[in-house]
């Protein structure tokens, strides 16, 4: 199963949540509702970036090491050249 590694942005106050996910349309649709309690307080949120990878497996992989990044400057990067370059 293919998996995808996203970036929200919080249109409220530009905070970024990373997340991963093996259907990338469903799972913004329930972050964008308000059923995500992690991101429920962002307020209005939009997609800035997506990645496919070719498991859910190595997509959760990257999430994690980009979480644990806790990189502000390293996120806006990946996004603004439209690729992550780590490996899982």
């Amino acid at each position: 199963m293919k998996g995808f590694v996203y970036i929200l942005e919080s249109l409220h106050d530009k905070r970024f949540y990373i997340g991963s996910t093996s259907n990338l349309s469903e799972r913004v649709k329930h972050h964008q509702g308000g059923f995500t309690p992690s991101t429920h307080r962002m307020g209005e949120i939009a997609l800035v970036f997506s990645q496919e990878f070719p498991t859910l497996e190595e997509a959760l992989k990257i999430e994690q090491k980009l979480k644990r990044l806790k990189r502000r400057d390293y996120i806006e990067k990946i996004i603004r050249e439209g690729k992550i370059k780590m490996r899982a």
